[in-house]
């Protein structure tokens, strides 16, 4: 998938090296804690996860999660760029593009995702990408570091197609 500024492509083994080295800098692990051993690629086999490549390079990784159930049908993603390419639009080009294919070629109609309320740059990302605040889940998520429950912000993309 083609971006205006990066390429998501899917996340293999040759990747695993690059992703566990980004994801375990101290800016993203703070966020997404260390690198298991089986991370990328069957750490959580819910989830598709496609590399982000900027100047052909691995420079991030974004996953989606997508509920069947046709009465409660939505995607969920998440994402992580290299903090050395923060600040330049590509986490918010690499949210766009992934809800473009979840929208338009996977049939969602509601992508969420769920930041800590304390990821400031994260949450203006998302919003950049098209996504709204909808309400904080109190005690939501465990950090890494300290074992501590953290609250997030839960934030939706909502596109209905004509005649839904």
């Amino acid at each position: 998938m083609e971006g205006d500024a990066v390429l998501l492509r899917p996340t293999t083994a040759a990747d695993a090296e690059d992703l566990r080295s980004l994801r375990d800098t101290p800016e993203v692990a703070a966020w997404w804690g260390l690198s298991e051993e089986d991370f990328p690629m069957a750490d959580e086999p819910e989830v598709e996860r496609w590399t982000i490549v900027v100047d052909g390079r691995a420079a991030g990784m974004i996953q989606a999660g997508e509920e069947p159930d046709p009465d409660y049908r939505h995607a969920s993603v998440d994402v992580f760029l290299d903090p050395r390419l923060h600040s330049r639009g590509l986490g918010t080009d690499a949210v766009r593009t992934l809800c473009r294919h979840l929208v338009e070629e996977r049939g969602h109609h509601r992508i969420t995702i769920d930041p800590v309320v304390e990821n400031t740059a994260a949450i203006r990302c998302y919003e950049k990408a098209g996504f709204r605040r909808v309400g904080v889940m109190r005690s939501a998520w465990r950090d890494p570091a300290t074992r501590e429950w953290r609250d997030v912000l839960l934030m939706e993309l909502v596109r209905l197609r004509s005649g839904e």
